[in-house]
């Protein structure tokens, strides 16, 4: 039996830009894909803490620093928001009290602060 746990978060990460003319998804900083373990066209859930907001969508890599709403995201959230971007998996019975998730905490700028 699979059950499904957090495998990735960055939390309180600040939307630098909202791009309606994109196609969609949501870029983030490479940086942070990194120390989070997400991967780029990954699915991931966003929680908007600012707006309430909460969608799902699928990752780009972004530049230094920045997470962008792209195409019908950009309704979700707008720059100066604070979210949390979470990524989701499946753990087989025998790995599930073996595994912790990655955590990625940002400062103001998407500077991590603690991993």
């Amino acid at each position: 039996m699979y059950r499904k746990f957090l495998l990735a978060k960055i939390h309180r990460a600040i939307i630098t830009e909202a791009n309606l003319n994109y196609e969609g998804s949501i870029s983030i900083c490479p940086d942070l894909l990194q120390a989070s373990g997400i991967k780029v066209f990954e699915q991931v859930e966003i929680y908007n803490i600012t707006n309430g907001e909460r969608f799902s969508t699928y990752v780009l890599a972004g530049k230094l620093g920045q997470i962008c709403l792209n195409g019908a995201a950009a309704h979700k959230g707008k720059p100066g928001d604070k979210i949390i971007i979470a990524c989701y998996g499946y753990l087989p019975q025998n790995e599930i009290n073996l595994f912790n998730p990655k955590i990625v905490l940002v400062d103001g700028k998407n500077k991590i602060i603690k991993k």
